[in-house]
């Protein structure tokens, strides 16, 4: 049975991942190498885990984060389906079963505000965790840039973290921002994401809350009220 530890000691994987970084580092991309890719898996797996999923599912979503932008080493234009290609081949080559496999291209192939939908536990997690990612470690070593939106926002976020609260049924991204860029600047980048977040929160059969600088920002007050969600005065 493929495993994660198999996936991440796979030299071919592990020089797309490479590839793709490189490929967004020259167009001007904030870093989408191994740091991303193993946040992305770890709090996909989290996330599966927290809310009661099998082990093998919990696995299994943390394989599809960790290989989920190896699409962008061809292009960032609709690099979700065009890595849910790469890896139905890789993933079959390396003997693992066609439902994993499956499971496993359908949430990469749907992980993209635009294109994606929520369409499995698997994909709602990756989704959540993907999206989440938001972090100055994030901006690429003395490569920082005021001028660009992705730096500014990335670089302002000092603190971030995904909680699941199971009993409650609440899944709250906190972050905190400082003065190098805004809440409306990160809402340019984010909404969308966020949006999305909120669906996939859902088809988890909990509420998504997004609390910057202490302030959730995302729910109506009786929305909030009735899943037990205190909205600061």
């Amino acid at each position: 049975m493929l495993s994660l530890t198999d996936i991440r000691n796979d030299a071919e994987i592990t020089q797309l991942i490479g590839s793709a970084n490189h490929v967004l580092k020259e167009i001007g991309y904030t870093d989408h190498g191994p740091r991303h890719t193993g946040y992305v898996s770890r709090v996909t797996a989290d996330i599966l885990k927290a809310l009661g999923y099998d082990e093998r599912t919990v696995e299994l979503g943390a394989i599809a984060g960790w290989m989920h932008d190896v699409g962008n080493a061809i292009n960032r234009l609709n690099h979700g389906i065009t890595g849910a290609q790469m890896v139905y081949f890789l993933l079959t080559a390396r003997g693992m079963a066609y439902e994993e496999v499956c499971k496993i291209v359908s949430a990469i192939g749907n992980h993209e505000e635009g294109t994606g939908r929520v369409v499995s536990e698997i994909s709602a997690a990756l989704i959540l965790a993907d999206k989440s990612d938001a972090h100055r470690t994030r901006v690429r070593r003395n490569q920082y840039n005021e001028n660009d939106i992705h730096d500014r926002v990335n670089y302002a976020i000092s603190h971030s973290f995904l909680a699941v609260d199971k009993e409650e049924g609440v899944i709250t991204f906190e972050l905190e921002m400082g003065e190098t860029s805004s809440i409306i600047e990160f809402l340019q980048i984010y909404l969308s994401r966020m949006r999305m977040c909120e669906e996939a929160a859902a088809y988890l059969n909990c509420v998504f809350r997004l609390v910057i600088n202490g302030m959730t920002v995302n729910q109506t007050r009786e929305f909030a009220q009735n899943k037990g969600v205190v909205i600061d005065e």
